[in-house]
């Protein structure tokens, strides 16, 4: 419910605060006095767009703040969901900037715009002359039903199958798709992966089959180099492995001399070794290096083919040639192992259906279950409210198919005349007769428990007298199980406010101001009083609304 109201530099308020309690609440004031404006900032601090305009200093922001008590809402698991504080009496605030801009903050957490407009209708319903247009919409007449019938869980239920349903009819088309499409290019595609298949690839033979080419191409120039290196080492001119062998004879010689002596002969006796080590490796390379053209030319070949490939894939290296190769054998398979896919997917099409049906079946069976006391609660209201004549017909037709609310399509048929013809609401209903269908509508939803506060913004328009204590009487009855704010012009119906607000313009030098406030019982007779008789207050009016209100003089 909602607590407490403050507005700060909004329109024509400078700042007011107000609070609300439990039960049945009216509004009264002149026209112009600014009860819209009211309506506007609870509007704004719920989600709704704003802009410079509003600021009544345009040098200084505004400051809307809502309080609501909604600890009964179940609001724990979305608010968990969008990261916010949770806490049994929340605080919404809406900024409106100087430059036109907005934040919002509930429980002092950042939220965005869409946060507000999400939780908006789960906290208040403003119900205006404007929203009896909904009487019209199959939506708002299914919810209805729904509400009554208490399908909230077993219309999650089906709401769940549907979109399993739907993903799985979505694959399915997904699958044909991409299958026409694969298709349209299995030929091109086989053609490709033979040509890739065919040459065996293997991953870093090109960089092999690169060295292996540069080595033949230039064989006798790599033999030719070696051979000249072991000459060097070794060969018949003063070679330099027997001047090493001289070299240790003669230090023999003279190691019992010299203490040095011993450890030059172990590092040329080391480095003896080596190049003995290293002549017989390039000796051994050399007998292994042949100049072979008909090698020469398969390895050519070979590169040549890869390097076709890879021009023609646009890549650089053979590891993404046997990536394509791969990709495209996958695709292969897929086309090969389409009709096999498609009737397991159609399997799992066919079971999910049924137990939309199942869930479907159980969501219909419920709805028309609550149709006739539908008709009737409403039907026997309306002849409270001055139309005895007046009949509600609720249909249920089957839809061809399914849709994310099952299978049922509802409709309210209306007339207001004896044995007239019934039509769709909008139809054949004056705007008088469809605020009191929707009153009744807003009635039975209250019972079900299917509303959260509920604003009544002038909803009496056009009715009076007996009709409208009616009105009053069933705006009571549903404060019994929600709160309930009625702005109204009708004594009638603001004598049966538990509270009852005010709101007024005042002048000053300056500049014109909105403010409300909460009416004591002998200004509360006086506000009804005038609303009787006007601004020319007579003993009469004031002892009618002494009666009306109930207070004994």
């Amino acid at each position: 419910m909602l607590k407490s109201l403050f507005i700060s530099n909004y329109a024509l308020i400078d700042q007011v605060e107000i609070d609300f309690q439990e039960g049945f609440s009216v509004i009264t004031g002149e026209t112009g006095a600014g009860k819209s404006i009211m309506l506007g900032a609870l509007a704004m601090v719920l989600g709704q767009r704003s802009d410079v305009s509003v600021l009544k200093n345009k040098e200084k922001k505004s400051v809307i703040e809502a309080e609501f008590d909604i600890k009964d809402y179940g609001f724990n698991a979305l608010f968990k969901e969008e990261d916010v504080d949770y806490e049994d009496v929340t605080l919404i605030r809406r900024e409106i900037l100087t430059n036109g801009k907005s934040r919002a903050f509930v429980n002092d957490t950042p939220v965005n715009q869409a946060f507000l407009k999400k939780i908006a209708p789960l906290l208040i319903d403003i119900h205006s002359q404007h929203q009896n247009l909904l009487l019209g919409d199959t939506g708002f007449q299914l919810n209805v039903v729904d509400t009554v019938a208490q399908n909230k869980d077993i219309l999650e239920q089906y709401k769940n199958k549907y979109k399993v349903l739907k993903k799985l009819e979505k694959e399915k088309a997904e699958l044909e798709e991409q299958n026409a499409k694969l298709n349209a290019d299995v030929d091109y595609m086989q053609f490709q992966y033979n040509q890739l298949d065919e040459l065996k690839l293997k991953a870093g033979e090109q960089e092999e089959l690169e060295q292996e080419q540069e080595l033949l191409s230039h064989a006798e120039e790599v033999k030719g180099g070696l051979f000249n290196v072991v000459q060097l080492f070794n060969g018949d001119n003063v070679p330099i492995l027997n001047s090493l062998k001289e070299s240790l004879k003669s230090l023999e010689k003279i190691a019992p001399y010299l203490s040095d002596v011993e450890g030059w002969k172990n590092r040329i006796d080391t480095a003896y070794l080596d190049l003995d080590d290293l002549i017989s490796e390039m000796d051994a390379a050399m007998d292994g290096i042949e100049y072979d053209p008909e090698r020469l030319q398969l390895v050519s070949t070979r590169l040549d083919q890869i390097f076709s490939l890879q021009q023609k894939h646009k890549v650089t290296s053979v590891d993404e040639l046997i990536g394509i190769k791969d990709d495209l054998e996958t695709q292969l398979k897929k086309i090969s192992s389409f009709d096999e896919d498609l009737e397991v997917k159609q399997k799992e099409i066919e079971n999910a259906l049924g137990d939309l049906v199942l869930v479907s079946e159980k969501l219909t069976k419920s709805r028309k279950k609550v149709l006739k006391g539908i008709e009737s609660t409403i039907t026997g209201q309306l002849l409270e409210l001055g139309m005895p004549n007046a009949t509600l017909k609720v249909v249920c037709n089957v839809l061809n198919a399914y849709s994310d609310s099952g299978k049922d399509d509802i409709e309210f048929l209306f007339s207001a005349n004896k044995n007239g013809e019934l039509a769709a609401i909008p139809k054949v209903a004056s705007g008088g007769e469809m605020s009191r269908v929707m009153l009744c509508i807003k009635s039975l939803l209250s019972i079900s428990k299917g509303l959260p506060t509920i604003i009544f913004d002038e909803i009496d328009t056009g009715v009076s007298g007996e009709v409208a204590d009616k009105m009053g009487k069933i705006m009571q009855d549903i404060s019994n199980n929600i709160q309930v704010i009625s702005i109204t012009h009708l004594p009638q119906i603001a004598v049966k406010g538990k509270q009852h607000y005010k709101v007024f313009k005042k002048d000053n030098k300056h500049s014109t101001q909105t403010s409300i406030e909460v009416l004591s019982t002998d200004n509360r007779i006086t506000e009804v009083a005038k609303m009787l008789s006007g601004s020319n207050l007579t003993d009469a009016a004031l002892s009618n609304a002494k009666d009306l209100l109930g207070v004994v003089n």
